[in-house]
């Protein structure tokens, strides 16, 4: 009798779940730190316009986070029903609960590839030229969530410089997400940083896309005030994620809505996304494991 209670209150809880996916008239966005508030906001006020009448709610809400990790939680938490992660990011709420969110979408270069790189930025005046000059020198990462701003250069660099980060560098430390971080790159603040870009183009341009691009374009960075010291190997492209419980037909006009926007808006595509890229791609866990396995034995969850 009391296995069928229970069998009965799991039944009903799943209907109600499924009630509220049906009956959802706000859909709610997460928008990653690392960049100015209202930046951030303007970029997305295209999805707030276009959004709703296409996926069938009544509005869209964004919910710009001081950092990575807010987002993260808030997707855990099931208070925010979609956002665009860092694969490090996706890793970590992936390890954090498996069935939260899922991959379905990612960035395809204009070069056709589905990744970019961690890039070392320095200031041109500073005389360096490699990464070797960095040694005994202070290094800045962007965000303890950001995969090309701390997971692959944590995993890559000791490889590169033939001893471990915290012996080849004087210090570390945090900028406080990928746009600070290279602001305080130019202040002196660090030696050098690691943040991340395409790497496809010129690097005089800040690459097609990527932060650096970013910040060229807002006016707000001369790349040639900086010298770029080391590139990571490709990384994935982060995915678009998506809360799992939603309802299978939101999750498709979402989806839907987003691979069709490179030609319904592509303005809109662009200011999303920030920069240059041909479209999208599907993906899911799979293509994200590797990132998934270097999370987990580095830094944990």
């Amino acid at each position: 009798m009391f296995k069928k209670i229970l069998l009965a209150t799991a039944a009903l809880a799943a209907l109600s779940t499924s009630a509220m996916a049906e009956d959802l008239k706000v859909f709610r966005i997460g928008i990653l730190g690392g960049e100015n508030e209202s930046d951030r906001l303007r970029n997305f006020q295209c999805l707030v316009d276009e959004m709703p009448a296409a996926i069938g709610v009544e509005s869209i809400q964004l919910f710009p986070a001081a950092d990575y990790d807010g987002v993260i939680q808030g997707l855990l938490g099931g208070t925010l029903d979609y956002a665009e992660l860092g694969a490090s990011g996706y890793a970590k709420a992936y390890l954090s609960d498996p069935n939260a969110v899922e991959p379905i979408l990612t960035t395809v270069q204009t070069d056709g590839s589905m990744g970019y790189h961690s890039v070392m930025v320095a200031r041109k005046d500073s005389g360096m030229t490699s990464l070797a000059d960095m040694k005994g020198k202070k290094l800045g990462f962007a965000d303890p969530d950001s995969t090309s701003g701390y997971l692959i250069p944590t995993v890559t660099l000791p490889e590169a410089v033939g001893m471990p980060v915290d012996q080849f560098f004087s210090e570390t430390g945090f900028g406080g997400g990928h746009e600070n971080l290279v602001l305080e790159v130019v202040k002196g603040t660090f030696d050098a940083g690691t943040t991340w870009a395409s790497g496809v183009g010129s690097f005089e341009d800040g690459y097609t896309s990527g932060n650096l691009r970013k910040m060229v374009d807002k006016g707000i960075l001369n790349m040639d005030d900086l010298v770029q010291l080391w590139e990571s190997p490709l990384i994935p492209n982060g995915p678009i994620v998506v809360r799992t419980s939603l309802n299978d037909d939101m999750k498709t006009k979402v989806k839907d809505f987003m691979v069709n926007l490179p030609k319904t808006d592509p303005d809109c595509f662009a200011a999303v996304e920030g920069g240059d890229f041909t479209g999208f791609a599907d993906v899911n866990v799979d293509f994200y494991q590797p990132i998934i396995n270097a999370r987990k034995a580095t830094i944990g969850g």
